[in-house]
């Protein structure tokens, strides 16, 4: 909390669980299910771990950083409807 603070962040009271509010790696995955649909592996293991490495490796920078902007503006949209559900 100190280092929050320290920082110039303010802490927002929010509720446990919102769906409006996605974790900031929510866009991750959704990217991730698409690649994912339809494809089929000989084992659960070893061949989806090295697909999703190979996904993620070959996106740059930029891909990481727009996924974390668009979850700052969902959050600031949110604040401005104070609290009401976002679409």
């Amino acid at each position: 909390m100190a280092k929050i603070h320290e920082m110039g962040f303010e802490l927002l009271p929010h509720p446990p669980y919102s769906p409006d509010l996605a974790p900031s790696d929510c866009f991750l995955f959704s990217d991730l299910k698409k690649m994912l649909a339809g494809k089929k592996f000989s084992s659960n293991g070893e061949e989806v771990i090295a697909e999703s490495v190979a996904y993620f490796a070959a996106k740059d920078k930029s891909y990481h950083k727009n996924g974390i902007e668009k979850l700052e503006r969902r959050y600031n949209k949110c604040i401005n409807l104070e609290g009401n559900y976002v679409k």
